[in-house]
């Protein structure tokens, strides 16, 4: 198979499956796992804190690595990495589904998440390639409809995996999906690099650590207790790590984050948008689904039809939203959804 060259009629068409294909499966990881933490419990005997571990690991390795992963692949090539990410993934996935106790499991979450932090920033950079400029809105409205749908299905197919064979087989169905894409990327993407292609070594080792530090005190301040020295030390150290990450970046010759984009009105809302909406939705659908399946006492699948009618409703309306973004602008269109949510949040609770 040829790699397909600029202008190539088919190229957006390959780039529009593989990337969907990826990023619709490392999303749907990310809450299929929400409905299967009851069965995954009782299977390996283990109590609700370190079951808690088996979401945060992946989140931990996922957000310390996010940034990293996209700069890897501006360095190395966009292509190579997000294959690359997309075979660690799978062999994760793997050895998610053979954990024979807890902490293995624990681990090779951490492994998906590893895999996964390219994947994500690099299928919208592969697939925004592939479209002209004046189309890029519809894709990105298409990539945002994917990830939509993956938030929808995850429940549900966590749910009836679980009910109808094991919650092994939450991870068994990564494994052939990404053994195919990883190879199937590297011969029918284009290969792509970053407008500066020095890797900026002191910028990943202080994010990655900066990141790991929040992230971690996050997560652990309820367990360990939000003033105790083990927390402090982390969520003070993560801050100054971050500190010294835009402080570094100010001054490198090659930023992997220059912060000259952050004058941009634009962007600046856009990632501000985003933060807002995953924050909301993947803490709101982690925590109903074990509401829902401890406290009322639903099935995993009944659990997952539950949420469905919210999941599932940015798959319509995100293609719709990138369309209209190219006309009328983001601006009204984000503002509103947000609002929306908002409404949604107060009224579920």
């Amino acid at each position: 198979m040829d790699t397909p060259k600029p202008g190539s009629k088919n190229a957006h068409i390959w780039a529009l499956v593989i990337s969907g294909l990826a990023l619709f499966m490392v999303v749907l990881d990310n809450l299929v796992v929400t409905t299967a933490l009851p069965s995954i419990r009782v299977d390996l005997n283990t109590s609700v804190t370190t079951l808690g571990w088996v979401v945060n690991a992946y989140t931990l390795a996922f957000a310390s690595l996010l940034l990293t992963g996209a700069a890897l692949g501006d360095r190395f090539g966009r292509r190579r990495v997000f294959a690359i990410g997309i075979a660690v993934f799978a062999l994760a996935s793997a050895g998610c589904a053979l954990a024979p106790d807890i902490n293995w499991l624990i681990f090779f979450r951490a492994m998906q998440g590893l895999g996964a932090a390219p994947v994500m920033p690099l299928s919208l950079t592969l697939l925004a390639e592939a479209f002209p400029p004046g189309k890029r809105g519809l894709a990105i409205g298409i990539w945002s409809g994917i990830s939509g749908l993956a938030v929808a299905a995850g429940p549900v197919v966590g749910g009836a995996l679980v009910d109808g064979l094991s919650w092994h087989w939450i991870f068994w169905i990564n494994v052939p999906i990404g053994l195919i894409l990883a190879p199937v990327a590297l011969t029918k993407l284009r290969e792509s690099y970053g407008p500066d292609r020095h890797l900026d070594l002191g910028g990943l080792v202080l994010v990655a650590i900066g990141l790991f530090g929040l992230v971690y005190g996050i997560v652990r301040g309820n367990e360990a207790g939000w003033a105790s020295p083990q927390i402090l030390a982390t969520v003070i150290g993560g801050v100054v790590f971050i500190g010294l990450f835009l402080f570094w970046e100010t001054r490198a010759k090659y930023p992997m984050l220059p912060l000259r984009l952050f004058r941009i009105r634009g962007f600046t809302i856009a990632n501000s948008v985003s933060v807002c909406l995953y924050f909301g939705m993947f803490g709101a659908v982690f925590f109903l689904a074990q509401f829902l399946q401890t406290v009322q006492g639903d099935s995993a699948l009944r659990a997952g039809l539950k949420i469905l009618p919210w999941t599932i409703m940015p798959m319509f309306i995100a293609p719709l939203a990138g369309a209209f973004s190219d006309r009328v602008g983001a601006r009204v269109l984000m503002s509103s959804g947000l609002f929306i949510m908002t409404i949604g949040f107060i009224w579920l609770g």
